[in-house]
């Protein structure tokens, strides 16, 4: 029988007589058996509350709920730390220990969507990168193990957990630490394989091929017994009792001779039928809803076709693609929210998934460029961080071809430190002859993404394209072009006579340079100084990597250089620029506005902005100053 939307609120309902969620683990597992039973639906219901008014990572925390559970009643945390991979899967965890409400969920001041050491003991590990868990629980594991033989009261040694998902474990790293635990089997560590079939999307390549066989009883081998594992499993994700008895037998086990890995099947979404039949992603991250109709809260942001970057860089994709038979797309188990799922519709076979994987896809991108294709790689900005060594020695040293987009790069908001991609234009400053760009709006975004891929001649080297979450707002005209990029303001003739390098018979003018997104607040910043009679000049470089000749020469005639980008100041755009200006000798006063060098919490993009000096009032003070 199939079921509705609202059959499946009910049985999430809270029960008349509902138990309170415990105020802390050790309640949780003074709990009998059937008053467990009697807390599993009233915490799924005060789940669904939550998320349904403030949004976040739905499905994954819906199908951890059982899981979580058994684990709090089996491990006694923070005394046996339980390292969540990734942490994003953590709100049953925190609703556990201490935070039942999630008060202010994902808001500045309120409880991150992440395990935050600030908020609790019992969250060790603040990751929101895929793949760490096993060997952050490996290195504590053996550590507890020197530790055992300290014990002469006869207590229970600590113990580790690592909660991986069947998506992480495509990760690089969480590849390694499976390989490496084996040898360390005095470790007293627990892996738990929290197995749904999905990252963002179904897990792919042979290992989501073994994990089917195993769950099917077909698997003519068991991998983890080959590996060398204590092999426990599969067990149903969604029976606590039998969770708490396999995660028992493990954590009895751990340190005796073998690795034990738990492997528990789950149903990303569980409890929320929207959530369970929705095809893309089974709401694995999702604005506030509806509860008993599952429709989302009206978003303020617009919604239609090229709405948000995203949008405008998927409609643009598709269209090169149409028109290139050569163009490939890759992502890191990022399909659908880089913006690559109409071009996967489309052309199915030129659109690869390589899993959680930044690595291994910018060396495959590396050889499809070297064999004449021209690659895409699509990754949210705060994500090329794993894939550094990459980028500069096997693309940047070898001067490959390879376009890398950036989704969601500068300051993004809601998931916090580990979300913001403010780190990327530091990063590729680094890397010698790698092009890059930060358009200022869609039209810009169009252009660069067909200059790189849809034009008749491949690019010669690597590049890289940069563009922030959220809507894409109006296009920022150009006054005029000159060698030294896009004129978006001058505030007399005199100002843009500077710009093309004609003789002044006027002050020379204050240089705004703006890099990216902030190109409106530049111009409004513009018009504040000019209205007080100074001379203002606003230029955005278009390629603002390698630093241009022409943009060096036009600092060298302002009478003040102002940089403004969306990414962290000491090591970016604007310090390249003071760098190259002081190796030519050019000596003229300039203030870098940019982000602290810092790990900055989650609130709302334009709030973050502001406090880092980065709106329009704050941009023409800094201007001020310098005159």
């Amino acid at each position: 029988m199939s079921r509705t939307q609202t059959e499946i609120v009910e049985h999430a309902a809270t029960p008349a007589a509902a138990p309170s969620i415990p105020a802390d683990p050790a309640a949780l597992r003074a709990l009998s058996a059937a008053e467990v039973d009697a807390l599993l639906p009233h915490l799924r219901r005060s789940l669904l509350d939550i998320v349904a008014a403030s949004g976040g990572h739905v499905g994954p925390n819906l199908g951890v709920l059982e899981l979580t559970v058994a684990l709090h009643r089996v491990f006694d945390s923070p005394r046996d730390p339980i390292v969540f991979d990734t942490g994003h899967q953590a709100y049953v965890h925190k609703m556990l220990t201490g935070r039942p409400d999630l008060a202010g969920l994902r808001t500045e001041g309120g409880i991150s969507g992440y395990p935050s050491r600030s908020e609790s003991e019992h969250d060790l590990v603040e990751n929101s990168h895929a793949s760490g868990s096993l060997a952050w629980a490996l290195g504590l594991g053996m550590a507890f193990s020197a530790d055992a033989a300290a014990l002469s009261d006869g207590s229970r040694s600590r113990t580790s957990v690592a909660v991986i998902g069947d998506g992480a474990l495509t990760g690089g790293v969480g590849l390694e630490a499976l390989n490496l635990a084996v040898d360390h089997p005095h470790a007293r560590t627990v892996f738990v394989l929290n197995d749904n079939t999905r990252s963002y999307a179904p897990t792919i390549g042979g290992l989501a091929r073994c994990l089917s066989e195993l769950r099917s009883g077909t698997a003519a081998a068991n991998p983890f017994e080959v590996l060398g594992y204590r092999y426990i499993g599969p067990v149903d994700g969604h029976d606590v009792h039998a969770l708490e008895a396999a995660l028992t037998q493990a954590r009895d086990a751990a340190g005796q001779g073998a690795v034990p890995l738990v492997h528990a099947v789950t149903a990303k979404g569980r409890g929320l039928l929207a959530a369970e039949l929705h095809e893309v992603d089974l709401w694995h991250a999702h604005g506030p809803f509806d509860i008993t109709t599952a429709q989302s809260t009206p978003d303020p942001v617009p919604t239609g076709p090229g709405a948000t970057w995203t949008d405008r860089f998927a409609a643009t994709v598709l269209g090169i693609a149409d028109q290139r038979d050569d163009m490939v797309a890759l992502s890191a188990a990022m399909i659908d929210p880089v913006g690559l799922t109409p071009m996967q519709q489309a052309h199915p076979a030129r659109v690869l998934d390589t899993g959680i994987a930044e690595q291994v896809t910018l060396d495959i991108a590396a050889g499809l460029a070297n064999a004449g294709q021209r690659p895409l790689v699509a990754l949210y900005s705060t994500f090329l961080t794993r894939a550094i060594d990459q980028l500069l020695m096997d693309i940047g040293l070898h001067s490959e071809p390879v376009t890398i987009t950036l989704d969601r790069a500068g300051v993004t908001g809601d998931d916090g430190a580990s979300h913001h991609g403010i780190w990327d234009l530091a990063l590729a400053a680094q890397v010698p002859g790698l092009e890059v760009c930060a358009p200022r709006d869609g039209q810009r975004l169009e252009d660069a993404l067909r200059r790189r891929l849809g034009g008749d001649e491949a690019p010669t080297g690597p590049g890289l394209i940069r563009f922030p979450k959220g809507s894409v707002g109006p296009d920022v005209a150009a006054a005029a072009s000159v060698p030294a990029g896009d004129v978006l303001f001058a505030s007399s003739d005199a100002a843009l006579a500077c710009a093309t390098g004609e003789a002044l018979d006027a002050e020379a003018p204050t240089l705004i340079i703006t890099i990216g997104s902030l190109a409106a607040r530049a111009v409004a910043a513009a018009k504040t100084l000019a209205a007080t009679g100074a001379e203002v000049l606003v230029i955005d470089p278009v390629i603002a990597l390698p630093l241009a000749g022409p943009l060096l020469d036009l600092c060298a005639r302002a009478s003040a250089v102002v940089t403004i980008e969306d990414g962290v100041r000491e090591r970016g755009i604007g310090a390249a620029l003071r760098f190259a200006l002081a190796d030519r000798g050019v000596q003229v006063p300039s203030a870098v506005l940019g982000v602290d060098q810092a790990f900055i919490d989650h609130a709302k993009r334009d709030a973050i902005l502001s406090r880092e000096g980065l709106d329009a009032e704050a941009i023409a003070e800094a201007a001020a100053r310098l005159r």
